[in-house]
């Protein structure tokens, strides 16, 4: 009779005990930034399409784990190595399951790093490895305009280094989230497990759990709740949403990028007034924010960033697209219709952006490519929508040039 009672009450303690085990083994891991989180998945059952399209985009890949479909440079013997001169070269090699960059000097192997992680997905894309708790940017980039190898930014393209460290800053705006360790813990880097890739849905519209669980328990209740929308910001409120990334490195944050949150404005985490436009023309590379805001289209109107862009939607950079924005607004019946319309004929259609915003070089990133070691700019459009005299001279000519042919 013992022996029963004592079997049945050691089933009775099981219970809970399997019931842990069961939530440890089938529950979702816990999202590194804390409980009130939910992680993008969690996105997919309400907003399926906007998901999915959203996982095509520039910023969800800018921030990869790095593997043979997402690399974009050539592994292939005739175009994997990057020469430095002076008997310095790298090899892009791939060695059993894992892919690395390899360094030479007069043949001889000298070190060997593997990619672990890729970031941006557009104009270029550079790799990361991971060396204990500390991320170091690999000396070799891939570069889309010349479709090759090029040096890193920050690296010089006649020495070979693999020493340049990753700092929390360049994960504030190519990751959602990393855990730096405090110096203070007598140690440095990061918490590898923590780290959030690319921009994911949360890191644009706040944590998502209260979200969430109302809306799987309200499925009537259409109006989000718990949740920040781009409808409801103010001007301002969406501006600085794309200015915590899009407005350069010359305004020292106070905080973390981390903790900003859509609705906050970025006045109070600044330590010095945005760069306006002038002899001190901010650098085209990253300061989309500062040059818009010195516009004319922009003081004049009330148009922000999502009047041109679609941060779900991953579209083709088409002139003529983008240029359909600029004519919704200048039209002849508004009286602010391009004064040489009558010189370009159909081609106003498609030339407004390439004349107003054209590409530019960026002073910040300087490249050289893997065979000819010739210098390549890095061009980013220039968001400083104004009016460039050498600019027109190039879409007049070239429209008087189709005219004649």
């Amino acid at each position: 009779m013992l022996k029963k009672r004592y079997l049945f009450l050691v089933l009775i303690a099981l219970v809970p005990l399997s019931f842990i085990l069961t939530q440890c083994y089938t529950s979702n891991p816990a999202d590194p930034r804390g409980e009130i989180y939910a992680g993008s998945e969690s996105c997919k059952k309400c907003h399926s399409d906007v998901y999915t399209s959203f996982l095509h985009t520039a910023h969800f890949q800018t921030s990869q784990l790095a593997n043979i479909h997402n690399i974009r440079g050539s592994f292939a013997k005739d175009s994997n190595t990057f020469e430095f001169g002076m008997g310095q070269k790298i090899v892009m090699k791939k060695r059993n399951d894992s892919l690395y960059q390899v360094g030479y000097i007069n043949g001889k192997e000298t070190e060997a790093e593997p990619f672990d992680i890729s970031i941006g997905n557009g104009k270029a894309q550079t790799y990361m490895y991971w060396k204990g708790k500390m991320l170091y940017e690999l000396p070799v980039s891939y570069f889309a305009a010349i479709h090759n190898w090029a040096n890193s930014p920050g690296y010089l393209p006649d020495h070979m280094n693999f020493g340049r460290p990753i700092l929390r800053r360049c994960l504030e705006c190519h990751s959602s989230y990393v855990k730096e360790i405090p110096p203070q813990a007598g140690d440095f880097g990061f918490e590898k497990a923590s780290l959030v890739y690319g921009i994911d849905c949360e890191r644009c519209h706040g944590p998502a759990a209260n979200h969430v669980n109302y809306h799987t328990d309200n499925p009537d209740d259409k109006k989000a709740k718990y949740i920040a929308t781009y409808a409801s910001l103010s001007r301002t409120q969406k501006m600085d949403a794309c200015a915590v990334c899009h407005s350069g490195n010359k305004n020292i944050p106070q905080r973390s990028s981390f903790e900003f949150e859509m609705g906050d404005t970025l006045l109070k985490d600044r330590t010095q007034p945005r760069v306006m436009p002038g002899n001190n023309m901010p650098d085209v590379h990253g300061n989309q924010y500062d040059l818009l805001i010195a516009s004319k289209c922009y003081t004049m109107s009330k148009m922000d960033c999502g009047n041109c862009h679609n941060p779900h939607v991953s579209l083709p950079q088409s002139m003529a697209v983008y240029t359909q924005k600029c004519l919704s607004c200048h039209s002849e019946a508004n009286h602010n219709f391009c004064k040489l319309a009558p010189q370009m004929g159909n081609a106003i259609k498609t030339y407004c952006i390439n004349c107003h915003m054209p590409d530019k070089a960026s002073n910040v990133i300087r490249l050289e490519s893997a065979q000819s070691k010739m210098k390549v700019p890095y061009m980013v459009r220039s968001h400083y929508i104004g009016i460039y005299p050498e600019e027109t001279k190039k879409i007049l000519d070239f429209v008087k040039g189709k005219k004649g042919a």
